[in-house]
């Protein structure tokens, strides 16, 4: 969940680069930040130089870079912006982290989840802790492994690196910046890539780090690590020791995905670039997209397997296969997922849905499959993830760089691919391509100034609210959650959302004078069904705000959107997530960094 950024290169301002490139990482984590360099030596001949630290609490966003590490004529430092774990949010527990000598620097990503014994071996030794984290612990175990030896040596590094990775349990990913210039980093359970460039290279959480000074990269597997100086770098099996000749690969992203632009907030360029992300997702190869739904149709018992904003797109997926292939797919979330395992077998498909392909428990739940035997697919957006390597088949869902917390464009990008997946088990691919390719037209046709302008004036109505309550019937169902979701994640204000069937099985008695309700619907068989309960809302005094292609006495707001009956809930999430975006702005909120929240839940 935190956001790690090394460089090492040609350059003599790393510390300004490895600033820029913490920025871009924001979204892994904002409470916050800090950097390492190493200064440059006077004598040559002497191969250690002194390590200059920067930590600070709050966003880097926010922040400057102090004229020390500014002005340092330095060619390798390390970054680190922070989501909080172990320890409160102190600039003591800001990353990165120093042995006893000052000589050792570390940064992590992850959970050491058996800090505290090593910890009690490590002070009992005479280590001097002065942090309330677990990633300190690495920087003292290394300084352990090392031993009293009056020069660092790349090899002697490697190996104490080796071995305090071998004793650290948990889902890890770690960077370690020493004084005589060598970098290392390793990986296990949590992400590290490695990009090469011009003479320079990089060590990042994710690929927007450094995108702009190189696509080439490297995707580290479990148990695997990058050893790098100013002469080159190699990788290594930190398991056995050996090296490993690496698989170079080109990122198809561009720098321009990753950046705000013109808009005021990333939230907002995303929603916008919808109609784009939902054509580019269903761009897919129609021999692979038959393949999958082949392997769907001859298995026995599938599951669609998620977290988060996913695990509605999964819930969605249950519901087309149901409506267009006549196929039934069971749904679970990647937390509880362990509890089905008992039905897993051979003939068992389970397809893993994610953004990142780097959320702990939907890996979790993939490695639970395969050790049961079952056959694994990844719907994912970020190529070369954990999840895409870890899977025996992949479908990318070509979103581009989702930098926002708040899950926009990824989710309608996993809905447009499930809508073609049911589509192509039927044999109709082309029929899916196009009904997915008319929704992104005529989304793009309804995002015009009169329609935001329209949401805008909704959302400054509700933006005092306490509680918002959202309804919806069949596939407009998980679009009620997860547009209760958006509400939460950016406005902070209290949303619920709820099968339209279900409000007279309890719900009903939230509803009082004014109490905000939206109702999601289609012009389908579920239209009448979600208008009484509309009813059932405005007679307990509910203010009913209705989203679909036809207005009804019933709503006392109404935002209408086009009229495509098959694709009514791809096309309904854009003006949710629209209006949990104004009301974010209206109380002051950042969209783009709600409070408590990272973009990627990396650890369980």
């Amino acid at each position: 969940m935190c956001g790690i950024f090394g460089y090492i290169g040609k350059r003599n301002d790393a510390a300004k680069v490895v600033f820029e490139g913490l920025k871009r990482l924001e979204y892994r984590g904002y409470d916050s930040w800090g950097i390492v360099a190493k200064q440059e030596t006077r004598n040559r001949k002497q191969e250690t130089g002194d390590l200059i630290i920067e930590k600070h609490v709050g966003k880097i966003s926010d922040s400057s870079l102090n004229s020390k590490l500014l002005t340092l004529n330095s060619n390798i430092a390390l970054g680190h912006t922070r989501w909080a774990t172990h320890g409160g949010v102190t600039v003591a527990n800001a990353h990165p982290h120093l042995d006893c000598t000052g000589k050792i620097a570390v940064v992590h990503n992850g959970i050491v989840e058996n800090f505290q014994k090593l910890k009690k071996e490590l002070e009992v030794k005479g280590h001097k802790f002065v942090s309330e984290t677990d990633t300190e612990v690495l920087a003292h175990l290394i300084e352990q492994e090392l031993g009293a030896r009056p020069e660092f040596a790349v090899e002697s590094l490697k190996d104490a690196v080796k071995k305090a990775f071998s004793k650290i349990q948990g889902r890890n990913a770690f960077v370690v910046l020493a004084s005589d210039g060598t970098m290392i980093g390793v990986r296990d359970g949590s992400p590290l890539v490695f990009g090469k460039g011009n003479g320079e290279y990089f060590l990042a959480s994710d690929v927007p780090a450094f995108l702009e000074k190189t696509r080439q990269v490297i995707f580290l597997d479990d148990g695997q690590g990058v050893v790098v100086t100013d002469r080159g770098f190699k990788v290594y099996d930190f398991v056995s020791g050996k090296v490993i000749l690496p698989k170079i690969e080109r990122i198809s992203w561009t720098i321009a995905q990753a950046e705000k632009g013109k808009y005021p907030h990333f939230l907002l360029k995303e929603i916008l670039e919808q109609p784009q992300t939902i054509a580019a997702s269903i761009s897919q190869r129609e021999h692979e997209i038959e393949r999958l739904a082949k392997m769907i149709k001859v298995a026995h018992g599938s599951f669609l397997v998620a977290c988060g904003t996913a695990s509605y797109a999964a819930l969605y997926g249950t519901y087309v296969f149901s409506q267009i292939a006549k196929k039934h797919i069971n749904w679970a979330i990647g937390s509880e997922f362990g509890d089905y395992q008992h039905f897993l077998t051979g003939e068992t498909l389970v397809i893993a849905v994610s953004q990142s392909g780097e959320t702990a428990d939907t890996l979790e739940a993939v490695k639970i499959a395969k050790d049961r035997g079952a056959k694994t697919v990844a719907v994912v957006n970020v190529m070369g993830s954990s999840l895409m390597r870890m899977t025996d088949f992949s479908i990318l869902t070509n979103a581009g760089p989702e930098i926002a917390v708040v899950s926009t464009k990824a989710f309608t990008s996993q809905l447009s691919v499930l809508q073609l997946l049911a589509y192509a088990a039927i044999g109709e691919f082309k029929i899916g391509q196009k009904i997915v390719q008319k929704t992104a037209e005529e989304i793009d046709k309804m995002l015009k100034p009169t329609f935001f302008k329209h949401v805008r004036g909704v959302a400054k109505k509700l933006k005092a609210s306490e509680h918002i309550y959202v309804i919806g019937k069949g596939q407009n169902y998980p679009i009620a959650l997860e547009a209760a979701l958006k509400i939460k994640e950016a406005s902070y204000i209290h949303g619920e959302g709820f099968a339209a069937g279900e409000l007279k099985h309890g719900v009903i008695t939230l509803i009082e004078k004014g109490t905000p309700c939206i109702v999601l619907f289609g012009n389908d068989d579920d239209r009448d069904y979600s208008f009484s309960s509309a009813m059932e809302m405005k007679a307990r005094g509910g203010y009913i705000i209705g989203i679909g292609p036809k207005h009804n006495e019933v709503f006392d707001e109404f935002i209408k959107v086009p009229d495509i009956p098959e694709t009514c809930a791809i096309i309904n999430t854009i003006p949710v997530q629209l209006l949990a975006y104004y009301l974010a702005v209206f109380r002051g909120n950042n969209p783009d960094r709600p409070r408590n929240l990272a973009k990627s839940v990396t650890v369980k």
